[in-house]
């Protein structure tokens, strides 16, 4: 099974590309810009999916403690 959620690793910025069931979400610079994306595309509770958990999340280049110092 592939991860429904697939997070990209950071660009030169230290932002991460988003895709859910191979549809990009946005560009996000913290987990909490993940989880608004995922109530944007329509997700039920959004606040509870676990971002840790390898069997729906694929982190790429770095996982969920990976992301840039501050806002470019």
């Amino acid at each position: 099974m592939t991860a429904r959620l697939v997070i990209h690793p950071p660009d030169e910025n230290g932002w991460r590309r988003v895709r859910y069931d191979g549809v990009a979400i946005g560009v996000a610079y913290k987990p909490s810009d993940v989880v608004a994306f995922l109530e944007a595309a329509g997700m039920q509770d959004p606040e509870t999916f676990d971002l840790t958990d390898p069997a729906l999340v694929e982190w790429r280049g770095g996982g969920p403690e990976t992301w840039a110092e501050s806002p470019p």
